[in-house]
């Protein structure tokens, strides 16, 4: 059985082989940096403008609403509606 080449061509194939796959790995890795940096920058982005539009968003309804009532005083005391349920029971004698 013939062999394929000479073990020097053989070892050429091989060589060009992992450079190949080498380059392909190295290419592969750095355009996944890239993608996980812009995916980090958009997400970063995004959280920002939901935090600043949150902010905004309360700034604005405490602008709008209007304000509580303050309480005012009373002059008469208020009737306790309970007063009847935790009086003492009339002892029987």
């Amino acid at each position: 059985m013939a062999g394929r080449g000479s073990k020097s061509a053989q070892r050429t194939r091989a060589s060009s082989e992992r450079a190949r796959l080498y380059a392909a790995r190295t290419s592969w890795h750095e355009r996944q940096i890239s993608r996980r940096v812009r995916d980090n920058t958009a997400a970063v982005i995004i959280g920002a403008l939901i935090v600043i539009g949150a902010i905004v968003s309360q700034s604005v309804h405490a602008v709008v609403t209007a304000p509580a009532p303050e309480p005012s005083g009373s002059s008469t005391p208020l009737e306790n509606p309970f007063s009847d349920l935790f009086s003492p029971a009339p002892s029987a004698q």
